[in-house]
Order: C-alpha cells, then structure tokens, then sequence
C-alpha cells in the first residue's frame, strides 16, 4: 500500500476572505514613534468632533470609544485615511498608532480608498452552498468599470437564514439570485432603498413593534 498522501486540493472557498489588504504588512521599525496630535494643528470638522465628543461621553474610558469614532470619520472621509485617523486621534487624545492598530484588525474599516458603496458578499458555507461564489463574481463583473462601488467577499455576515446575502451599504438583503443582480446595483445608483422585499429589516416577526421604522439610509450616523 502506498504511503504517499495525494497532493493538496485548493479549497476555492478560501481563495478570497475579509481581510482588509495589508492586515499582514511589517511594521516600519524606521519610522518615528507615534504621539498623541497636537490639538492646534490639526483640524477637525465640527459635525465629527461633536460625534466623537458624544460617543466618548457614553464610557468611563475613552477607549470604549475608539469603534464609533472610527466609523464616524470614515463616513466623512470615505475610509479611515491618514487625515481620517489623526482628526480622530486629536480629539480622543490618543495616538494614531492605536487607532491604526484597530482600523487594520476589523473588516469594516477601509485602509485605503474604496468606492462609496460597501456590498459586501457573505461567502461562508451557507451561503457558498446555495450560490454565493457566482453571485460574488457577478456583481464583481457588474460593477468592474464602476468606482462607486467596493464589492468584497466576506467571510460571515451572521445571516444563514438569508443565504445566499449580502450587505449593501449597510441593509441586510437576500436570499438573492443572480436575476437580482441588475435591480439591486439600480436601487443603489438611484439612492432607493435596496430591494425592500428582500430586506432582513422589513422580515415578519413576532414582536409586532418590530421592523416597523424605515430602515436608516446609507450613510447616515443610525446606519453605521
């Protein structure tokens, strides 16, 4: 009997994931040590120091903090910039280093420009079982010439009951089949809600009180 094991298959499953790119880069040991932004030279829009200043007010430690602040400035700045980090960095009083720190650990936190419009495809094993690997490659092909859009994979997004499912600027929707695909990027382009029909939040319950609110539009502070 041979002993020779067969050589390794690749899983396609894993070929991509929600990683945010860089999660593994060196740090640069030649670099100087970050400090805490001198509050005079850096510039803060008013409306995200106020918002920041709110969610600070909630914890005993500022640090609790660090989530919400860090989605509030990327929704003003469309990802977590360099610009984005010390204007949260100066009004927490903490260092860039630290932010930076928990922006490359999350998923939901964008380290380098993206479009505007976050559809994020749940590619876990529900969801790969009924489909969610050629959904993804088709709204991939979909929106390849459109930079208002960032469609990545993502490893779970905790609604198997949906599969196959997406995020699309923050609203659950699914299950969705490729035929979704057109009306899905047309709401989006046109700023309506996301195939209402298909939304978690518009799902019958038994609580009556609940999913009974519009759902948050894209982008605003509620949706994040």
């Amino acid at each position: 009997m041979s002993t020779h094991l067969p050589p390794a298959r690749g899983v396609p499953r894993y070929e991509h994931g929600s990683r945010v790119p860089g999660w593994d880069a060196a740090a640069d040991l030649n670099k100087a040590p970050s400090q805490v932004p001198d509050p005079a030279l850096v510039e803060v829009p008013e409306q995200l120091r106020a918002e920041i200043e709110a969610e600070m007010a909630k914890y005993p430690d500022r640090h609790s903090a660090t989530l919400p602040a860090l989605h509030a400035a990327q929704r003003v700045h469309g990802w977590c910039s360099p610009q984005a980090i010390d204007q949260v960095a100066c009004v927490m009083q903490v260092t860039p280093a630290y932010l930076d720190s928990v922006a490359t650990f999350y998923d939901m936190y964008d380290t380098s420009p993206v479009g505007r419009h976050r559809v994020y495809v749940c590619t876990n094993i529900s969801c790969s079982l009924r489909g969610a690997d050629a959904l993804y490659a088709a709204l991939q092909q979909a929106t390849r010439e459109d930079p208002e859009f960032n469609v990545r994979s993502f490893e779970c997004l905790g609604a198997c009951d949906l599969a196959p499912m997406a995020s699309v600027d923050g609203a659950y929707v699914g299950p969705l089949a490729l035929t979704d695909i057109p009306p899905l990027l047309d709401d989006v382009r046109a700023g309506r809600e996301v195939l209402p029909d298909k939304q978690l939040a518009r799902r019958p319950v038994a609580d009556p009180n609940a999913n009974t609110r519009p759902f948050p539009p894209p982008g605003s502070p509620q949706a994040t």
